[in-house]
């Protein structure tokens, strides 16, 4: 919005020419949301504690987790107010992929909202069934990848890999199914890892930072030619809403830091991994979002692997899935599984940068 309104002022004022700079914006992007966070944090918490919108806690997980029971969650909601209020503020509301990207963030909200809601107000622990949660996932994951694929770039159908320069294969029209598997299935692999305090949230700030980075040397035509990725037209954009992402989840880490005073429930987790994997299909880094997001992939194969293997020898891989409660029952406290996750993640990360050289 500043952009789009102040930026054309600069023929009257030389001072409003700094709105030109994605650098400029993506820094106070990141301000405007850790602040969002930080004012409506509170209010937000106070409010859902009145409406008794508490935590349901499993019974056949870790027993430290049953103090847990009754803490305020749907804190996701102020993640995405965050998000979408300082996107719509700094970010180019001209270009296509911003509209995107809030789609992302309030239709996969939106589909954790309903999951909590059915969680907490109707006292059903099951939420939102799952073949409806997938079918919701699958439409708005659907409606992104088509959008992307029609206004297609040179890039867009191939398939880029970490540490190799040029593509390995053009995908063309399985290009669809496989983004829309990849939307679905990261969007549920943060879903899985909001299991402890401040877990998720402090590993999305990593992504945060990486991906901002990763975005705006993408949209860069002389740093993309120097690095030897691929130039995505617009992309620098997303430099700002990966700012927001970092500035949001610093600012609900602030109240969800062990002992979380609100937990972010499906409404955020749901939000931030789909709007992750929407920024990943756009700057071509899909199979980069393996190594950036290492820790999410091993939490969601750890689910996959445990009801796999179940269901064929009817012995559990691990203690407990997702990952974290395995370490947790293995006699781990609480803040060592958080921070130890949160020491993989910004390995990830840094092995992610890297891979802008060695290549």
């Amino acid at each position: 919005m500043f952009y789009k309104f102040l930026y054309p002022l600069v023929k009257y004022f030389s001072g409003f020419n700094i709105f030109r700079y994605i650098t400029f914006r993506a820094v106070y992007a990141a301000i405007t949301a850790l602040l969002i966070s930080f004012l409506l944090g509170p209010v937000l918490i106070k409010r859902l504690k009145k409406l008794k919108l508490g935590q349901e806690v499993r019974a056949d997980g870790p027993k430290t987790h049953l103090a847990k029971s009754g803490i305020p969650t749907m804190g996701g909601i102020l993640i995405i107010l965050s998000v979408l209020i300082s996107v719509i503020l700094w970010q180019d509301l001209d270009s296509l992929y911003t509209w995107l990207l809030l789609l992302a963030v309030a239709g996969f909200g939106l589909i954790g909202f309903i999951d909590d809601y059915i969680k907490i107000i109707k006292k059903d622990s099951g939420g939102l069934k799952a073949r409806f949660k997938l079918i919701g996932q699958f439409v708005i994951s659907l409606i992104i990848v088509v959008v992307l694929y029609l206004g297609k770039t040179e890039h867009t159908t191939l398939l880029y890999l970490p540490f190799i320069k040029n593509p390995v294969m053009d995908l063309s029209f399985y290009y669809i199914p496989i983004s829309v598997v990849l939307l679905m299935m990261y969007s549920n692999a943060v879903n899985f890892t909001d299991g402890l305090d401040g877990l998720a949230s402090g590993l999305v700030i990593f992504i945060g930072i990486t991906f901002a980075v990763l975005s705006y040397l993408t949209g860069r035509v002389d740093m993309s030619d120097y690095l030897n990725i691929p130039y995505i037209i617009g992309s620098g954009e997303l430099t700002i809403i990966c700012s927001a992402l970092f500035g949001a989840a610093v600012g609900f880490l602030w109240f969800n830091t062990h002992p979380a005073e609100v937990m972010m429930g499906d409404t955020g987790s749901l939000a931030l991994g789909g709007v992750i994997g929407v920024i990943a299909l756009i700057i071509k880094k899909e199979i980069l979002l393996i190594i950036t997001g290492g820790v999410f992939v091993m939490e969601i194969f750890s689910v996959i692997i445990q009801v796999a293997v179940f269901k064929l020898t009817k012995k559990r891989v691990f203690k407990m899935a997702p990952l974290h409660h395995h370490f947790e029952l293995k006699g781990w406290k609480e803040s060592k599984v958080v921070i130890r996750l949160w020491i993989l993640g910004g390995l990830f990360a840094l092995l992610s940068l890297s891979t802008l050289k060695i290549q």
